[in-house]
């Protein structure tokens, strides 16, 4: 599961309050990161749908602390060293086994060779 992925997941355990369970907590015990080629132009589209502080977040917990600042900079779309940094960030870290936990509800969702599992059960839906 790459970060990108992460930054999209919620929990969706009924009970929780609105804009509930997000972030996800990782708890990874296999963490690969894998190159991917770069592209620039679609690093700097996914800027504005990001939540930043979920993703720096989710980096420091992998062991992955980013040299990413609090917020992107207005004119990010020409910085390519922060590009970069983001395309490894989103794309090349991957968790490929572990877990993520709702913060509201601590409810555990396994991720297994790189794919998370946000199935419930019937008395959770």
């Amino acid at each position: 599961m790459k970060l990108l992925t992460h930054n999209l997941l919620t929990s969706h355990v009924r009970g929780l309050r609105p804009g509930g369970g997000f972030p996800l907590r990782i708890q990874a015990s296999e963490v690969r990161v894998r190159p991917v080629p770069f592209n620039a132009p679609f690093v700097a589209r996914l800027v504005p749908r990001l939540q930043w502080a979920a993703l720096l977040q989710a980096a420091a917990s992998l062991g992955h602390p980013s040299e990413l600042p609090p917020e992107p900079a207005p004119d990010y779309e020409a910085d390519e060293e922060f590009l970069r940094r983001l395309h490894h960030l989103l794309l090349e870290v991957e968790v490929v086994e572990g877990v993520l936990e709702c913060p509201d509800s601590g409810r555990r969702f396994p991720v297994s060779k790189g794919i998370p599992n946000m199935l419930l059960g019937d008395d959770e839906a």
